[in-house]
């Protein structure tokens, strides 16, 4: 009898352990352990909420990592879990909000969805509810979500990590400075030639030689010319006879006609008496770039005797290259230093841009005319120009950093709010230097990336890789 008493003893110990082992691996003396220690509490756990919203996938039972989109049975039989929206694990807000606005909106629920994406963005695409290898849940794409694959939607903490920012295109002046070499030259315009009209005998030169300065009215040389004389006694004795000293007409007209001085054609109306030697008087102020004059010699009429240069004015001749010519227009302000005049800076315009082009150089010459006050720039000095470029008029732009060019297509991210950024083609007008002119594809207070842009592009360039990807896919 004490031996069938002990053998029951044992036998109801082995069901015991049975029975603990059963309920440890199915989670059940878990369940009992909180069930007891509650009542020893003297406190009743809230019962669990129901779950709601639609079964969206089937999960093993045992919580491991297999799910099925359809009901399934594991290896001993035992069917998966369904699991419904509420139900499903959301890593961040946004995902949570999503869930919620699905079940408050009976159409959203409706949505099929079409496969789940890798939540990390890798290439990788699955049919079924999946995690990755971090345990990270692949994001459902719902159907009408692939129609604008190019859209990139970001969440506000990533948009604060990867430095996305934003500006607003407008209409602004796109202009961009172009830095080429130049020379100071002499403004032709501004060159006299003083040569005789009749043939004369130069009896002798003043103190003027080359490189020196003169001023208006200056005497340069005194000359003989029998022609000059000839008229000259002919004019005196018309005014002694009661001619009317009017320089315009008769011996005076004459006088000037042979390139005899006005205040010498004055002084023989004054005098009634003509000269032997007449001085020949410089025509403007400027410097003397040649004196051919010697005294004693026989000047021919025509025979260059000086050459005087006006420095009041001065051009700068720029060689622009082929690229930077067509920007550059007549009257655009530009900025000259020279290197022997540390700290100055000389402003002038273009005044003519060269209809040629240097054929060895590839570019084309432009002169910009400068007051020259002061007379520090000299000719054949070397000059650093500064042109600026562009029109006058506003345009559509955008910074510089906002257009992303692939040398296929430009491409302006748009910022469409919520964290949606939309990828534009567009139109490249003048590129300034700091601005871009937009001709087509965005338009004044649109608002666009400036920064990061290269990121959402990657992204933009995912998502349609990955809708192409799909599609391949459905396609039988």
């Amino acid at each position: 009898m004490n031996m069938f008493k002990f053998l029951l003893l044992v036998s109801s110990l082995a069901v015991a352990g049975g029975g603990g082992y059963v309920a440890g691996t199915r989670g059940l003396a878990t369940h009992i352990n909180k069930v007891f220690a509650e009542q020893a509490l003297g406190e009743t756990s809230p019962p669990a909420a129901m779950p709601t919203g639609k079964v969206i996938y089937y999960r093993h039972p045992d919580g491991l990592p297999q799910y099925a989109a359809t009901p399934k049975k594991t290896a001993d039989g035992r069917d998966f879990v369904a699991v419904r929206a509420s139900e499903d694990v959301a890593f961040d807000t946004v995902k949570k909000v999503e869930v919620e606005k699905a079940e408050a909106t009976p159409s959203t629920d409706q949505r099929k969805v079409l496969y789940y994406r890798n939540p990390m963005g890798l290439p990788d695409t699955s049919r079924v509810p999946k995690k990755d290898s971090m345990g990270m849940d692949y994001l459902p794409v719902f159907e009408g979500d692939e129609t604008d694959s190019s859209v990139v939607k970001v969440s506000l903490g990533k948009l604060q990590r990867t430095g996305v920012k934003t500006a607003t295109a407008e209409n602004a002046v796109v202009s961009r400075q172009v830095r080429v070499p130049g020379t100071v030259t002499f403004d032709e315009r501004l060159v006299r030639i003083v040569s005789m009209r009749a043939n004369a005998f130069i009896e002798g030169v003043d103190d003027v030689t080359t490189g020196d300065r003169v001023l208006k009215g200056d005497e340069l040389f005194h000359f003989f010319s029998k022609d000059i004389a000839k008229a000259g006694a002919e004019y005196a004795t018309e005014l002694r006879g009661g001619g009317k000293p009017d320089l315009d007409v008769g011996g005076a007209l004459q006088l000037r006609n042979l390139g005899v001085p006005e205040e010498t054609v004055k002084a023989i109306a004054r005098t009634r008496t003509v000269p032997r030697s007449i001085a020949y008087l410089s025509p403007s102020d400027g410097v003397v770039l040649e004196r051919s004059a010697t005294t004693g010699m026989m000047a021919e009429a025509g025979d260059v005797l000086f050459r005087i240069a006006d420095m009041s004015k001065v051009w700068v001749i720029a060689d622009v290259p082929e690229f930077d010519a067509a920007t550059i227009r007549q009257g655009a302000h530009a900025t000259v230093r020279v290197r022997n005049l540390p700290g100055k800076a000389f402003e002038g315009t273009v005044d003519l841009i060269y209809p040629e082009l240097q054929s060895q150089t590839r570019t084309a010459k432009v002169r910009i005319e400068l007051p020259n006050t002061g007379g520090l720039l000299l000719a054949n000095m070397y000059a650093e120009v500064e042109i600026a470029t562009g029109q006058p008029s506003p345009v559509v732009a955008v910074p510089n950093s906002a257009v992303i060019d692939t040398g296929d297509r430009q491409v302006v991210f748009v910022d469409k709010g919520e964290g949606r950024f939309e990828p534009r083609d567009v139109a490249l007008g003048m590129r300034g230097d700091d601005r871009t002119e937009i001709r087509k594809g965005v338009e004044a207070g649109e608002k666009i990336v400036v920064s990061a842009n290269f990121l959402l592009d990657a992204e933009s360039n995912l998502n349609a890789a990955l809708s192409a990807l799909v599609a391949d896919e459905v396609q039988p």
